[in-house]
């Protein structure tokens, strides 16, 4: 019985409820034919479509996480009246720019995590991740003042500080060994 409720067949049976349940959402039905096909579709998609084994390291922490949540979503709502403040204020159109951050993310997975989202929040986009250094560089909106960069600082460390909690609690972290030097 153990044997059957391993980690890997867990996460299998979770994405295949998920799959079937988007099954039957995109066709608001849920009658039991419905749920059939739903079944056959991403049993299909799992074993047809099999996507690579991400490594999980560290634990899972429901208080850190929940808190997460709920900052994610503050500094959503939050943009997100910031970015209708500026399509509707009488000026023209705030500086943009592009910054740059270093995150203290190790596991692949809690980056993706990360940038999505970053990627959530109005007025950002991710443009590209230098995951050999965990560099992020980021489209900013508003750049236009000393303390609206700090600002985007500040929310960037706070999520990355709920990601890590939630995720990577810094006791068990890793060491990872420094990228090879590349000669020219």
């Amino acid at each position: 019985m153990s044997r059957l409720l391993n980690r890997d067949n867990v996460l299998r049976l979770g994405v295949l409820s998920w799959l079937t349940a988007v099954w039957i959402a995109l066709w608001g039905d849920l009658s039991p034919a419905n749920a059939l096909a739903g079944v056959v579709v991403a049993l299909i998609v799992l074993f047809a479509l099999p996507l690579p084994l991400v490594p999980v390291g560290g634990r899972f922490h429901p208080l850190s996480f929940l808190e997460l949540i709920a900052a994610s979503t503050y500094y959503t709502l939050e943009s997100s009246l910031q970015v209708a403040w500026f399509a509707i204020r009488p000026s023209g159109p705030p500086v943009s720019g592009v910054l740059r951050v270093s995150l203290g993310i190790q596991s692949d997975l809690v980056l993706v995590i990360c940038i999505d989202l970053l990627n959530l929040i109005p007025g950002t986009l991710v443009l590209e991740v230098d995951r050999q250094r965990c560099v992020v560089y980021v489209h900013v909106l508003d750049v236009g003042s000393d303390e609206a960069v700090a600002k985007f600082y500040r929310t960037t460390r706070r999520l990355e500080h709920l990601l890590i909690n939630a995720f990577e609690r810094p006791a068990e972290r890793r060491r990872i060994a420094p990228p090879p030097e590349v000669q020219p």
